[in-house]
């Protein structure tokens, strides 16, 4: 198990942390969710701006999607040791004028992503939602988002690839309803059994 006090200072770290602050029109609020138990780590890309205001990850639409893809209510999702959340940036990079959010800046992973994996050790599952995690994480072994999630049992038992679960995704999966008839019943296996390990 990782060392909880290792832990909660690096959380501490990078919960003051105000490298990227020049960049946003609003006061940085980095939000990383994590624990020494998670076994079950969820790595998007970046708080949205319900997140940013509430300080909770997948506080929003998005995070009931995925809660539905888990197989988990709100109540399991917040309050069972074996889940944690470490987006690719830890702080909401605002919203740009077509009215998505902007990429999260990448400087946030290069500061902390290495050590923040360091210190969680008993993680079995790692889900990547969306490029910018997938990306990171296998580098070239994905292309696009679509294919990353088409060959998603090629990256088992470790990795599991997700489409984004914001309401824009809404036609990918009306337009793939294998993932919901294939990966979301195997991922609801593999988060029961990890939740009861």
């Amino acid at each position: 198990m990782a060392d909880s006090a290792d832990l909660d200072a690096l959380l501490g770290r990078i919960r003051a942390c105000r490298a990227c602050a020049e960049q946003f029109t609003h006061e940085p609020r980095p939000v990383a969710w994590v624990k020494a138990t998670t076994r079950i780590l969820i790595c998007g890309q970046a708080p949205g701006r319900r997140v940013h205001e509430s300080g909770v990850p997948f506080d929003d639409p998005s995070g009931d999607r995925l809660r539905e893809w888990l197989g988990v209510d709100r109540d399991t999702f917040y309050g069972h040791p074996a889940f944690g959340v470490a987006p690719m940036a830890f702080c909401y990079p605002g919203t740009a004028a077509g009215g998505g959010d902007y990429p999260p800046p990448p400087r946030c992973a290069a500061l902390w992503r290495e050590d923040l994996l360091a210190a969680l050790p008993d993680v079995r599952l790692t889900l990547l939602v969306g490029g910018y995690a997938q990306k990171w994480a296998l580098g070239d072994q994905v292309g696009s988002v679509a294919q990353a999630v088409a060959d998603w049992r090629a990256f088992l038992p470790d990795t599991i690839c997700l489409p984004h679960p914001s309401w824009r995704n809404t036609g990918w999966l009306r337009r793939n309803p294998w993932f919901e008839a294939e990966v979301t019943p195997y991922l609801r296996r593999r988060v029961a059994q990890l939740m009861a390990a």
